[in-house]
C-alpha cells in the first residue's frame, strides 16, 4: 500500500516536472496538498493545534498582567488607610485588653474574607482558623456561632456548619470602605447576636507577599466587669474614676460597642489589603507561568513545523528517486 502511494506521488511529480513551468506548478501542488492534509487530519493539523494553544496562553497572560496592575492600584489606595486605622483599636487593647483564652459560654466568631477569588490562600486560612476556634469553644454547656463577612468564607463554612451560621454579609467592598459603613455593620451584628465574647478572624497585612492570620477578642460589658472584679489583666479598670451621671455598666457598654466597631474597621481594611496583595502575587506567578508555557509551546511548534517540512522534502526526493529508477 505504501509502495502504491509512493508510485502515485512519483507519477504526479513527474507530470509536473515535464510541464513548461514546473516550479510554479510544484509550489501550487504542495500548497493544495497541505490543505488536503489539514482537512483530513494529517500531520499538519498538529501545528494548527499548537498555534491555537499558544494564542490561548498569550490571551491568558494578558488578562493576568492586567489583573496584577488593577490589584496593585487598589492596594496602594487601601494600604495607607489600613495603617492609619491601627491607631483606633490599640488604645482599647491597652485599656480593656485582648484575652483570647477567656472562657465564656456564648462565643461568636466573626470571619472576614473576600467576595472574589484568585487571591491565594487567604480565605482558606481564615476559614481554617475559624473552624479551630469553633472546635475549641464548643461543648455541652457552650454555644458557638458564626458571623461571616464575605462570599468565599460563606461558601466553605456552609458545607459543614450551616446550622451554626447566625448572620452572613457579602459585597462589603462594592463601595469604598469607610468607618460609617463598618460601624453600621457592627451595630447590626450586636443587635442580632447574643455574645459573651466576639472573636474576629482576619488576615493582617504585612507586605505584598506576606500576611498574618490574626484573631482579636472583644468581650461583652458583663464579662469585662466580671474579669475586672476578679483582678488579672482587667483589674486596673477599678482605678479609673467615672465622671458624669453614667454608671460603670453604661460606660463599659459604650466602650465595648465602640471597641468592636474600631476593631472591625481595622480588620476589614487589613483583610482587603491582604486580599489585593495576595491577588497581585498570584497574578504575577500566573503571568510568569504563562510565559514559561508559551516558551515550551513555541519550541514544540518549531519542532513540529520543522518535522513537517522535513517530511515533505523526503517525499519529494523519494518521488524524484523513484522516477530516476
Amino acid at each position: 500500500m505504501a509502495m502504491t502511494a509512493l508510485r502515485r506521488e512519483g507519477r504526479r511529480i513527474s507530470g509536473l516536472l515535464m510541464s513548461p513551468h514546473p516550479v510554479n506548478l510544484l509550489r501550487s501542488s504542495l500548497a493544495s496538498s497541505d490543505r488536503e492534509q489539514v482537512l483530513v487530519g494529517a500531520r499538519s493539523i498538529s501545528t494548527q493545534v499548537v498555534r491555537n494553544r499558544m494564542k490561548s496562553v498569550r490571551n491568558i497572560q494578558k488578562i493576568t498582567k492586567a489583573m496584577k496592575m488593577v490589584a496593585a492600584s487598589k492596594l496602594r489606595a487601601i494600604q495607607t488607610r489600613a495603617e492609619n486605622s491601627r491607631g483606633l483599636w490599640q488604645p482599647f487593647t491597652a485599656l480593656l485588653g485582648d484575652i483570647p483564652s477567656v472562657d465564656v459560654k456564648k462565643n461568636v466568631i466573626v470571619t472576614i474574607s473576600s467576595d472574589k477569588g484568585l487571591c491565594g490562600g487567604i480565605n482558606s486560612t481564615a476559614v481554617k482558623i475559624s473552624r479551630g476556634i469553633h472546635k475549641l469553644n464548643s461543648g455541652p454547656e457552650k454555644e458557638c456561632k458564626y458571623v461571616i463577612l464575605g462570599e468565599k468564607a460563606k461558601a466553605q463554612l456552609v458545607r459543614d456548619s450551616k446550622k451554626d451560621i447566625e448572620l452572613s454579609m457579602t459585597e462589603l467592598q462594592k463601595n469604598p470602605l469607610n468607618y460609617t459603613q463598618v460601624a453600621v455593620l457592627a451595630d447590626d451584628i450586636l443587635k442580632n447576636v447574643e455574645y459573651d465574647a466576639l472573636r474576629i478572624v482576619f488576615n493582617k497585612f504585612q507586605s505584598v507577599v506576606s500576611f498574618v492570620p490574626t484573631t482579636s477578642t472583644v468581650l461583652s460589658p458583663e464579662v469585662v466587669e466580671r474579669e475586672a472584679e476578679a483582678g488579672g489583666k482587667l483589674g486596673e479598670l477599678d482605678s479609673y474614676e467615672i465622671e458624669g451621671g453614667e454608671t460603670k455598666s453604661e460606660v463599659l457598654q459604650n466602650l465595648a460597642e465602640f471597641q468592636f466597631s474600631c476593631v472591625m474597621f481595622n480588620a476589614v481594611l487589613e483583610n482587603a489589603c491582604s486580599e489585593q496583595g495576595a491577588r497581585m502575587s498570584a497574578m504575577d506567578s500566573s503571568s510568569r507561568n504563562a510565559g514559561d508555557m508559551l516558551d515550551r509551546l513555541t519550541l514544540t511548534y518549531n519542532r513540529t513545523r520543522q518535522a513537517s517540512i522535513t517530511t515533505e522534502l523526503i517525499e519529494i526526493i523519494s518521488g524524484a528517486s523513484a522516477l530516476e529508477g
